[in-house]
């Protein structure tokens, strides 16, 4: 399928890659820009921002649209919270964005990790708020990253139910829901957040769908993106949204009530996040 002309790859300086790059290799930290192939990579790095990926950089699931390693991670770094804490405070972060690849292998998917990084930054750096882009977690291990009081929990639900047995097969539309709804439920004074793509063949009506489901759980924050294959083993493209749709789906987001919505084609789930937090909190 040809690439319209408004999707365009941006390339960062190289000098800006080179510092960024030369912190994370230094303090053994990985970000889901790099691991994921974000096409946002020189915009973010270049504002000294960046989404840290804890827990290794490889995955125990397979989505087929994602560029992230899979196979067996490594043993948890117990370091790597105070790690992250240190990143923040040399980069000097007013917002922070922590995810992680899956992990399946953990009694806790990684939740107690989570906690760690979140209490380190708020030790370290009280003016830096946190997001965290969490994994699928049972009830205790969501409690434990609640009780640490990230002022954003972020959980994407990714594509139309109708395609998750082609797009995330060990996974399913309605745990995602639950999950944020669960939030809510635990402390309903935590913004939440939830994104998905467009261009993998789900209809507009399934899309609507989607802002409206997650609307039923409270969801504040929505960010739409287009899909862009990460390469030739992933899924191909079905196809490219125009900006103007992503234009008609983001005021369609506002009348359902979400407090902030971003769509557009480079749009991820942690673009704007530090924006989207200040829009919420006003």
């Amino acid at each position: 399928m040809r690439v319209p002309e408004w999707i365009r790859h941006h390339f960062p300086k190289p000098e800006t890659l080179e510092e960024m790059n030369t912190l994370l290799r230094g303090l053994k930290l990985h970000t889901v820009c790099e691991e994921a192939k974000c096409p946002n990579i020189g915009e973010c790095f270049g504002e000294g921002t960046a989404t840290f990926l804890i827990l290794g950089d490889i995955c125990t699931r397979s989505c087929k649209f994602c560029a992230v390693k899979k196979g067996k991670p490594k043993p948890i770094d117990s370091d790597e919270p105070k790690r992250v804490a240190q990143a923040v405070k040399q980069l000097g972060l007013s917002h922070t964005v922590i995810t992680s690849v899956t992990r399946d292998d953990l009694p806790d998917g990684g939740a107690s990790q989570f906690a760690n990084v979140v209490k380190e930054i708020h030790n370290i750096s009280r003016q830096s708020t946190v997001e965290v882009l969490l994994p699928l977690l049972d009830l205790k291990g969501l409690e434990e990253v609640v009780n640490t009081h990230p002022e954003v929990i972020n959980h994407n639900i990714e594509t139309a139910e109708r395609l998750y047995p082609e797009v995330r097969p060990n996974f399913r539309y309605s745990e995602s829901l639950e999950f944020l709804g669960q939030v809510k439920k635990l402390d309903n004074s935590i913004i939440t957040k939830s994104g998905f793509m467009l261009g993998l063949g789900e209809t507009e009506s399934e899309v609507i769908k989607m802002m409206e489901d997650l609307r039923d759980q409270e969801v504040d924050v929505l960010t739409i993106g287009q899909y862009l294959r990460p390469s030739g083993r992933h899924l191909p493209v079905v196809n490219y949204i125009h900006p103007d749709k992503f234009l008609e789906y983001r005021k369609m987001g506002y009348s359902l009530g979400f407090k902030y919505v971003v769509a557009g084609p480079y749009v991820r789930s942690s673009y704007k996040a530090k924006e989207a937090l200040a829009k919420c909190s006003t």
